[in-house]
């Protein structure tokens, strides 16, 4: 697999795009199964996991047609994804490749589409990051069951969901141990809305994803209240139609750039942000003595621009990730990279995920003073850290260990890179923009021999050990080790 090459010490100055929201575009582009006719978004940005998504809604049925990317206008900054439109060609298909749909955690939200709108889904269990062997996939069946869906297990993870009477409305709790479920408030909604009669969803997840996906379902006829409050209500309605959509800014990916401006000391402006969803992120950075403004785009009309200006170190600060409006567990890694040079020492509570600390073993190797006990890590600023061979255990490990590498002294080697190619678009370019020097190295294809054997030939027969090899480059077998996605 790749990995990056990235020469550390260089501050961050200039100015990048936003791309838009991977957490939004996935479950947006599986509620578009539900339409009548086509639907264009506009910010879906190029990543693999959105190809994973293409791939398995069109094992659903569904034409997708993405534009050319875009011109961002910025100098030297990477063209981001284009347009794309989706429209369902075939209903009868309820089963995608189990290899797709096994690929990443949100393949899960055909789930709800699926069963509103053709009466049956069949999926393997879904994957993603290695800690997310406990997520709640239970409460999306829980709030599926609560409006007539039935549900059986077979060989292999299959589940199989079906609805052949259709879906009803119905008042559903969606509470789970570590809080709301994002995913499964977007499916529970996205099912609801054309369920018969009234649905409500409590202890509804609050994050601008949700609001995002219910602001695309109103446009193309449904009747979604109070998305972004821990109570949603949906008149169900017989059918859905065309709609045009842009999807929010990843609240994520800002983030992470803000925090490299943070870490690097260094100036960076920011293009196509939602500052109100960053507010957690921005207190943090100025309690740590960032400072950190806002102001309108002179570009993007109703959009925002936010400048991150980073101190010579930051200070040591508190945090503890929640669910929206509280600090994003996405963002914990990319943080504690910043803490770990920090003038005294942090402490990092993660209440989200508790074996979200894959990251703190790689830190530790760069000379991060780290104690992680549980859910907590105590960790103590270092002046630098040191350049080392790291290598991500998932998407948001792999940001923080490319933010620990743009400051360590030397050059670090980072593995496992199809990690933030499933959540970043075209990082190592946007963050060459701003002056980093990150490479990145292809991986190299396995050297195999194979020994041909054929008829004799004078040649031959005149020498019976002569045989022809020939060493051939097989590009389905990297060097590189394996790991779980």
């Amino acid at each position: 697999m790749d990995h990056f090459l990235i020469r550390g010490r260089a501050k961050l100055c200039g100015t990048i795009e936003v791309s838009g929201s991977k957490n939004a575009s996935l479950p947006a582009m599986a509620a578009c199964l539900m339409s009548s006719g086509s639907v264009r978004l506009h910010g879906v940005p190029v990543l693999s996991d959105i190809d994973s998504m293409t791939r398995l809604l069109t094992d659903l049925g569904m034409q997708i047609d993405r534009e050319d990317p875009r011109d961002t206008g910025l100098p030297g900054h990477p063209r981001l994804g284009g347009a794309m439109t989706l429209s369902v060609r075939d209903e009868a298909l309820c089963e995608p490749c189990p290899d797709v749909s096994r690929s990443m955690r949100a393949s899960i939200s055909v789930l709800g589409p699926l069963l509103a709108k053709r009466g049956r889904a069949v999926l393997r269990r879904p994957g993603g990051c290695v800690f997310g062997g406990d997520r709640p996939f239970g409460l999306h069946l829980k709030g599926l069951e609560a409006l007539g869906a039935k549900f059986h297990q077979e060989a292999e993870g299959v589940l199989v969901g079906e609805a052949p009477s259709g879906l009803r409305g119905a008042t559903i709790f969606l509470g789970g141990p570590a809080g709301p479920t994002v995913l499964g408030t977007i499916n529970v909604m996205c099912a609801a809305v054309l369920a018969r009669g009234r649905t409500r969803i409590v202890s509804a997840a609050c994050e601008p994803e949700v609001v995002d996906v219910a602001r695309l379902l109103n446009r193309m006829g449904a009747h979604v209240v109070g998305a972004g409050t821990p109570e949603i209500t949906i008149e169900g309605v017989e059918k859905l139609s065309a709609a045009e959509h842009t999807v929010i800014p990843d609240r994520i990916e800002a983030g992470t750039f803000m925090i490299a401006s943070a870490i690097t000391g260094g100036d960076v402006v920011l293009r196509n942000v939602e500052p109100d969803h960053l507010i957690a992120v921005m207190d943090v950075l100025e309690s740590a003595g960032v400072i950190v403004s806002v102001r309108e785009s002179s570009i993007n009309a109703g959009r925002m621009d936010v400048r991150v200006v980073g101190p010579d170190r930051v200070k040591a600060v508190d945090f503890v990730t929640w669910p929206y409006p509280g600090f994003p567990t996405d963002l914990q890694a990319p943080m504690m990279s910043m803490l770990a040079i920090a003038d005294g020492k942090s402490k990092v509570v993660e209440h989200i995920y508790n074996q979200r600390f894959g990251h703190v073993a790689e830190l530790m190797q760069m000379g991060g003073q780290i104690d992680q006990t549980g859910s907590t890590a105590w960790v103590s600023g270092v002046g630098t850290l040191v350049a080392a061979t790291v290598k991500a255990t998932d998407l948001r490990a792999s940001a923080g260990l490319l933010l620990a590498g743009l400051v360590a002294a030397g050059s670090t080697r980072l593995e496992r890179v199809d990690y933030l190619d499933r959540g970043y678009e075209k990082v190592e370019q946007k963050l060459g923009v701003l002056g980093a020097d990150v490479t990145r190295i292809p991986a190299k294809p396995k050297l195999s021999t194979e020994i041909h054997l054929s008829e004799p030939t004078d040649k031959t027969a005149s020498d019976p050990g002569a045989a022809s090899s020939t060493a051939t480059d097989d590009p389905t077998r990297p060097i590189s080790g394996q790991h779980v996605a």
